[in-house]
């Protein structure tokens, strides 16, 4: 029996802004300078885009401890804490910041916060890299709350307290946990409207759009390490939709499609644009042929390169 379906892809998806800048300063660099440079932590969350520039000459680290004195080091687009930058110093390793702005002002906030005498309470993942960098500019002023439950049973120790987030959550996750530190503490900073990257925001109202369009199973293109593709997982099954993350084509299976005649279809914001491709046209054999597109946003942003990479002085 032959299927005939549609498909509806989200717009925007894929590649932000961060991402785009964090893999153009590596691939830069390596035009330069020739390989190895080394990258602390994987550049972006996906595993295509690092197996790639692995190939090209790029080699991810977990700890700068493990790049040569003098070497070229790369922070990736999470974030690191200042401590990090710290020791890359005294290694005499030639630093080269590839965080993402975004991620950055919300590290701006989180010492502000905690100079003027705050409790900063940090929403989001405890394990996520992110979080960890973010959380390393005041330690001792910064506690991590992962849930209503964490803000319910937060002590501020007498101090006024200041909410920050990690750019990926879901905004309807952020808004259930930061309500519920108003509840505890009354009078609270609460985070700025753009703590949450205009990408994660963009690809979240995408997905919804998909689900309220008719499609009753969204397909999720992303790595498994990527936050911000799991969170539009969670979206999409919110909006009622069937939602699975898949890596590319090769997650594609006929089974899954069964009694879905709308399949949408979106990508994280560390996601290749290639690897959607492949997936329509995997769709596309087993009778989804029939393509649409949603678009709740256009994005123009666009960051600039660190001088160590335009001045080639590095």
């Amino acid at each position: 029996m032959v299927v005939i379906g549609r498909v509806l892809l989200a717009a925007p998806r894929s590649f932000c802004a961060g991402v785009d800048r964090a893999i153009e300063i590596v691939e830069i660099l390596l035009e330069q300078h020739g390989p190895p440079v080394y990258v602390r932590h994987q550049i972006v969350h996906n595993d295509h885009v690092v197996k790639r520039l692995e190939g090209l000459g790029a080699v991810f680290v977990d700890h700068e401890d493990d790049i040569p004195a003098g070497a070229i080091c790369v922070l990736s687009a999470h974030g690191v804490a200042p401590s990090v930058r710290a020791n890359c110093e005294s290694r005499g390793l030639r630093v080269v910041d590839a965080v993402c702005p975004l991620v950055s002002k919300v590290h701006a906030e989180a010492r502000r916060y905690a100079d003027s005498g705050h409790l900063v309470a940090l929403v989001g993942h405890a394990d996520h890299v992110e979080v960890i960098g973010t959380r390393g500019e005041r330690p001792e002023s910064t506690v991590v709350i992962e849930s209503p439950d964490d803000a319910a049973k937060l002590d501020s120790g007498g101090k006024p307290v200041a909410v920050i987030t990690q750019t990926t959550l879901s905004l309807d996750d952020v808004a259930e946990t930061v309500d519920a530190l108003g509840e505890r503490f009354g009078d609270l900073k609460r985070p700025a409207a753009d703590d949450i990257c205009y990408a994660t925001q963009n690809r979240q109202d995408a997905v919804k759009q998909l689900a309220r369009n008719g499609a009753t199973l969204i397909l999720v293109i992303g790595s498994d390490t990527s936050s911000n593709a799991k969170r539009l997982v969670e979206v999409a099954e919110r909006e009622g939709a069937t939602a699975l993350l898949i890596d590319g084509e090769s997650g594609l299976d006929p089974e899954l499609l069964e009694g879905h005649e709308t399949v949408g279809v979106t990508a994280g914001a560390s996601t290749p644009e290639e690897l959607v491709a492949l997936v329509l046209r995997g769709l596309a054999s087993f009778g989804y042929d029939e393509l649409g597109e949603i678009e709740v946003a256009r994005e123009n942003v666009s960051f600039r390169l660190p001088r160590e990479v335009t001045s080639t002085a590095l």
